[in-house]
């Protein structure tokens, strides 16, 4: 249990580094084509629709890979 732990604070660790170097690279993971944006006067609603589509199917692909044994 405790390998386990600490395999996923590192994993979680990890991926919050990639991110805060995606926000400079010239993908931006969360800004897409695709996702959706709709800004008003006083608010703003952001929902990254392709985004979650990509995350899904990198870690989909993730599992199926890693998963047989």
């Amino acid at each position: 249990m405790g390998r386990s732990l600490i395999a996923a604070g590192l994993l979680i660790a990890l991926i919050g580094v990639l991110v805060t170097i995606g926000e400079k690279s010239l993908l931006r993971l969360g800004r897409l084509p695709g996702d959706i944006a709709i800004r008003g006067k006083n608010s703003a609603f952001y929902f990254p629709v392709v985004t979650c589509l990509v995350v899904s199917a990198v870690l989909t692909f993730g599992m199926w890979l890693f998963g047989k044994r």
